[in-house]
């Protein structure tokens, strides 16, 4: 009999303050940091709801909505949004908090596929999951459709017959001049 967890029980957050460290050239805190944090957010998610050590397959949608500036609190919120057979899609908020003022920022939403595995590096199955309110009945919907947009759009960018010419008309919209050799 397979094994089901409620999405409640593999919710993790975390806050941390944003040091100047953090900060790239431009004062506002580094987008690669915000991808480790939510990268560990994700692995610990993950590895909460399988039991077992995960390892980041994808990430999908990662849109730096607003900066974060240093001084302010970064919280993130990750749940498991779905699960196949091993692996999970950890759905992750990033919200930024200006600690003065209480103004809080969306700064980020994004998706990162984890698989599960053994101590030998191998695949194992993950707890099914038990969807106990619209949000949740939500999300496992959109999971299902990014992944299904996804498979469809690598079938026609990696199928043998591609071709750019089938593209060209499209490029008129674009800021592009096509300078192709002749041969």
């Amino acid at each position: 009999m397979m094994n089901y967890k409620k999405v409640d029980t593999t919710r993790i957050s975390i806050s941390e303050l944003m040091q100047p460290s953090h900060s790239n050239f431009g004062g506002k805190i580094h987008g690669g940091y915000i991808l480790n944090l939510m990268d560990q957010i994700a692995f610990a998610c993950a590895s909460k709801h399988s039991e077992t050590y995960c390892v980041t397959a994808s990430v999908d949608t990662v849109d730096f909505l607003n900066p974060i500036e240093i001084g302010e609190l970064v919280t993130m919120k990750a749940s498991i949004n779905f699960v196949g057979r091993t692996s999970m899609v950890v759905g992750i908020r990033v919200e930024s908090e200006n600690i003065r003022t209480g103004e809080i920022k969306h700064c980020n939403s994004s998706y990162f596929t984890m698989v599960a595995k053994d101590d030998h590096g191998n695949s194992v199955e993950v707890p099914g999951l038990i969807i106990n309110d619209k949000t949740e009945m939500i999300r496992f919907l959109k999971s299902i459709k990014r992944t299904q947009t996804k498979r469809s759009r690598k079938t026609e960018f990696e199928h043998v017959d591609f071709s750019h010419t089938d593209y060209l008309d499209e490029l008129n919209k674009y800021r592009v001049k096509i300078e192709l050799p002749d041969h």
